[in-house]
């Protein structure tokens, strides 16, 4: 087996990138890029801290991350299991990677910058859900932003209703929990995990 040790030895094996690889990469938000991220309910937030690399799943009612300008986004940051892995990674490293998924679309878009944590009370009320507000608001700075082609959500055929899993023959989040932990009871946690998750949505 042949590794690959450098970025030389890459070069040589995929060869160079095309201009339109390389023309659509921007530090600001164009408005065709606007349209699509404001377009987007999810998106991955990738962060880096000193115990390794965290990519968390973000998703909101609408758009999961709101446009303050043309160099910056906010990101509340809403109920969860308060792990708060991301946002530990943030205040120790503010290197984050975004990528937004459109339900229907196979155009992925994708942001890198730098991202602080806010908790100004004026600001988390400006996201205000069923009464609640976020407990902080991440905002980010982008560096980099730019349309992904196509082929990685063209080859999965996400969005094909035929091809979606029978969710029937997944594990539960509780069965997971179970093997994962001697004695803890996953079907007392499946049980009431709609109710659960139905208050704390925000």
């Amino acid at each position: 087996m042949t590794v690959i040790t450098s970025v030389e030895q890459l070069n040589a094996l995929y060869g160079e990138p095309g201009e339109a690889s390389l023309v659509k990469v921007t530090n600001t938000l164009l408005p065709e890029y606007r349209a699509m991220i404001e377009a987007s309910p999810f998106m991955a937030l990738a962060t880096v801290g000193p115990e390794g690399l965290d990519c968390s799943p973000r998703g909101d009612a609408d758009r999961v991350i709101h446009i303050e300008d043309d160099r910056t986004l906010m990101l509340p940051d809403w109920r969860g299991n308060n792990r708060v892995d991301s946002l530990s990674n943030i205040v120790r490293d503010p290197r984050v990677g975004l990528m937004f998924l459109i339900p229907g679309s196979n155009t992925t878009m994708r942001i890198n910058g730098k991202a602080v944590v806010r908790i100004d009370e004026a600001l988390t009320k400006r996201f205000e859900m069923d009464g609640r507000h976020p407990r902080s608001v991440v905002v980010i700075t982008i560096e980099e932003v730019y349309s992904q082609c196509a082929r990685a959500v063209l080859r999965a055929d996400l969005w094909n209703p035929e091809k979606f899993r029978n969710t029937d023959c997944l594990p539960t989040v509780g069965q997971m929990l179970a093997s994962a932990k001697a004695g803890f009871d996953g079907e007392a946690y499946d049980r009431e995990w709609p109710g659960r998750a139905a208050k704390t949505m925000w």
